[in-house]
C-alpha cells in the first residue's frame, strides 16, 4: 500500500507517514468471525507482570482467520479486502458457494471479485495468487505464503505482511524452502501453501510521528538500561554514556541475559534436523 505523509501543520503531523488505506473496505468485521480479545496488560495469572512495557490500548475485536483452508474444490469469491489490528497483514473476507464465509491473508494482488481454490490437484493455468496446493505439485521457484510446518496442523510460516518463502525444489520426499532470513529447510511435501506473496509490504516504512500513537497500540514507555542507576539496571551508572556499568561488558537484560549475539534457540530442538543452511550461511552441526 502507498505511503501517506501529512502537511507539517502540527509538531507530530510533521513527522508521520501512515499507510494509505486504498481498496480497504470501510464496513465493520463480519460479526460471526470475530470474537472478543481481553487484553492482559503484561500480567500473568498471578497478576505479575511477566511482559513489560504493555498496557491500555484501543480495544479490539479478534478475527478468526481460517489458516487450514480446509474446504477442498470450492471456489470462493473475494468479497471484501479488510485491515486487522492484531497484524500487518491485510485480510480477505471470501464467500463460499454454499454462502459460508471466512478469512483469509489477502496476497498481494488479489482483488475484490476475483475467485479462489484449495485444491489437492491443479492445472498449469491454477497457479494464480491465493489458491492453495501441497507443495508437492506447485512449480519449483514459486512465492509462496502461509505454509504448514506440519500436515494439517494449518499455516505457521509466512503470515506477516509482505513475507514470501521461495518454494526450491521437491526431491526426495522434502520440500526445500527459503526463509526471507535467507535459511534453508526440508518441509514435509504434503504441507499446504498458498500461492503469492502477503500484501502491505509497505507496513514497515510507516513512522507513527508521535508517542501517543505508540499507546493507542497497547505499547507503554521504555526506558533504556544504560539511562539507568547501578541498582536499577546492569547497564546502568558510569560517566555519561558507557556501555554498561561505566565498563565495556555485554549488554544483557535486568535479569542478566544477553542481549546481543546470544543464540537462544535450544540445540535439542527437534526441528534443528530439518535446516540445511542457518540464515547467517553456517551449516548445521553434522550437516555435510
Amino acid at each position: 500500500m502507498p505511503i501517506k505523509s501529512f502537511r507539517p501543520l502540527t509538531p507530530s503531523g510533521r513527522f508521520t507517514s501512515l499507510n494509505k488505506r486504498v481498496g480497504l473496505s470501510s464496513k465493520r468485521p463480519e460479526r460471526a468471525l470475530t470474537e472478543a480479545k481481553p487484553k492482559t496488560g503484561g500480567r500473568n495469572v498471578y497478576g505479575r507482570v511477566t511482559s513489560r512495557h504493555r498496557g491500555g490500548g484501543h480495544k479490539q475485536l479478534y478475527r478468526i482467520i481460517d489458516f487450514m483452508r480446509g474446504l477442498r474444490d470450492q471456489p470462493a469469491r473475494v468479497l471484501a479486502i479488510e485491515y486487522d489490528p492484531n497484524r500487518t497483514a491485510n485480510l480477505a473476507l471470501v464467500c463460499y458457494g454454499s454462502g459460508l464465509k471466512q478469512y483469509i491473508l489477502a496476497p498481494e494482488g488479489l482483488q475484490v471479485g476475483a475467485t479462489i481454490v484449495a485444491s489437492d490437484k491443479a492445472t498449469t493455468n491454477e497457479f494464480t495468487v491465493g489458491n492453495n496446493f501441497p507443495l508437492e505439485i506447485i512449480p519449483p521457484s514459486t512465492k509462496v505464503h502461509a505454509v504448514e510446518l506440519l500436515p494439517g496442523r494449518g499455516a505457521q510460516i509466512a503470515r506477516s505482511g509482505g513475507t514470501a518463502l521461495e518454494l526450491m525444489a521437491v526431491e526426495n520426499g522434502q520440500a526445500q524452502l527459503k526463509m526471507p532470513s535467507g535459511e534453508l529447510r526440508f518441509v514435509h511435501p504434503k504441507c499446504r501453501a498458498t500461492i503469492g506473496t502477503v500484501g502491505n509490504g509497505d507496513h514497515n516504512k510507516q513512522s507513527l510521528g508521535k508517542a501517543g500513537r505508540n499507546r493507542w497500540l497497547g505499547k507503554r514507555p521504555h526506558v533504556r538500561g544504560m539511562a539507568m542507576n547501578p541498582v536499577d539496571h546492569p547497564n546502568g551508572g558510569g560517566q555519561g554514556k558507557s556501555k554498561g556499568g561505566g565498563g565495556r561488558q555485554q549488554l544483557v537484560s535486568p535479569w542478566g541475559q544477553l542481549a546481543k549475539g546470544f543464540p537462544t534457540r535450544r540445540r535439542s530442538k527437534l526441528s534443528n534436523s530439518m535446516i540445511i543452511v542457518h540464515h547467517n550461511g553456517r551449516k548445521p552441526r553434522g550437516r555435510k
